[in-house]
């Protein structure tokens, strides 16, 4: 017997579900997907990352927001909830309400088994049409490691990382932000 496919539900009528819901979801195109919860490990690694960037971006007219921030991706009719983002020029709201960013430079998830390879694939080809985006970072809950994908003057994508404990990233954000694997996953067991 085949499977019915889930109906339809437009953007708006998502919007309404989910500033009521208390479980938060993502949307994709019409479909609604049901976020995961996170773990310790990934919980650790959000907050210390998150805190870097704060204190580093402080000075200057950053902000940066955890995983209750919804990103709008209006070119892929799409709304997801990233890890981490960070803005630096005036933040630009879908609406009124000023839960859904539409211009983040600076976008990081933190992987998980179960949602790397979207992650890495799906997710990243639906950043890569948000026109203010310039750097979508990974960083992994296994290894000290971020991978990194940067958009250059001419619109192209460069691929890097940065691995090892000792290992720091320099940002295009926030003027000399460097995120340093060190601090980021100090507290978070790792085999060296």
């Amino acid at each position: 017997m085949a499977s019915r496919p889930e109906p339809f539900v437009t953007a708006a009528e998502y919007l309404r579900l989910e500033r009521r819901a208390t479980v938060r979801h993502e949307y994709h195109d019409g479909a609604i997907v049901a976020m995961a919860g996170a773990s310790r490990r990934h919980n650790l690694i959000v907050g210390a990352t998150n805190a870097s960037l704060i204190a580093q971006l402080r000075p200057g007219p950053c902000e940066t927001y955890t995983s209750d921030m919804r990103v709008a991706i209006p070119a892929r009719n799409a709304y997801t909830y990233p890890d981490i983002v960070a803005v630096c020029d005036e933040p630009q709201f879908e609406y009124a309400e000023v839960d859904t960013l539409l211009n983040p430079p600076l976008i990081i998830e933190v992987l998980s088994p179960s949602t790397e390879r979207y992650d890495r694939t799906g997710k990243f080809a639906i950043y890569r049409s948000i026109p203010s985006l310039r750097e979508y970072l990974l960083i992994a809950q296994d290894e000290h490691r971020i991978d990194y994908s940067r958009r250059t003057a001419e619109g192209q994508w460069f691929i890097g990382e940065a691995t090892g404990r000792d290992a720091h990233l320099d940002l295009a954000i926030g003027g000399g932000c460097i995120l340093a694997l060190a601090d980021i996953d100090a507290r978070v067991p790792l085999a060296d």
